[in-house]
């Protein structure tokens, strides 16, 4: 049966049945996408987080800050289970940084629960440097500030979880470095760090700009980092 459409057309929609209804989609288990949580600023803060705490020793204070880093795990019990960085504390007796320090860990922490991918984190903090100058840790790293230390945390929190790739070398280069190092060693005693403490590393050595370690040692006429591999040389 025909019907005169008396006014002008707007809008239209095609009306499906219940079974033409489209299927949500699913994973590769099947299980409906709609189901995975994924990390969003609107995640209610769980009674209890999983948390690891780092401490921070710098001959700038002698006070150490420790940092700590609670994560939220989401879809537990499935494959989907992940485990995301939810807020960071640090802490310290030490008073004179307190402001920038609770603004640091409340943008952070903002940051962790805005979801998605927060890696950048750790090296835009690892690249903020000390007008007054840096420092070595112990074992001969460099560090250029107490911020770019809280970053070197965060990486190394984030390669804990899974969130960025685990840290090292391949076994080529491992026995690379290995077979330099026996070389200009010699079999003689081990370097001292500069902080009391033995070293790894021949005395003498030179900061690598990579791995900000004194480990660069004049090899073959070419400056070659014995801790990461880097070479001027390529």
């Amino acid at each position: 049966m025909a019907k005169k459409i008396e006014k002008s057309i707007v809008d239209y929609e095609v009306v499906r049945n219940e079974a033409e209804a489209p299927e949500p989609s699913q994973d590769a288990a099947g299980q409906p996408e709609s189901d995975i949580q994924h990390m969003h600023e609107h995640i209610e803060r769980p009674e209890a987080l999983h948390g690891s705490t780092y401490k921070i020793k710098t001959p700038l204070s002698e006070h150490a800050l420790y940092v700590t880093i609670n994560d939220v795990i989401l879809n537990p019990g499935t494959e989907h289970e992940i485990r995301r960085p939810f807020e960071i504390f640090i802490n310290s007796k030490n008073m004179d940084h307190f402001q920038w320090i609770v603004a640091l860990t409340r943008i952070i922490s903002a940051v962790f629960r805005k979801g998605g991918d927060c890696t950048f984190l750790a090296e835009e903090l690892r690249s903020v440097f000390d007008p007054r100058g840096g420092y070595f840790k112990r074992g001969g790293r460099f560090m250029p500030s107490l911020v770019a230390e809280i970053g070197d945390v965060i990486e190394t929190h984030l390669r804990e979880i899974g969130m960025m790739e685990p840290e090292g070398l391949d076994e080529h280069q491992k026995r690379f470095i290995e077979q330099k190092r026996a070389e200009v060693e010699g079999g003689g005693p081990a370097a001292n760090t500069g902080d009391g403490e033995p070293g790894a590393f021949p005395e003498g050595s030179q900061l690598c700009n990579k791995c900000h370690t004194k480990a660069m040692v004049q090899m073959e006429g070419c400056l070659t980092c014995l801790n990461c591999g880097e070479s001027k040389c390529g």
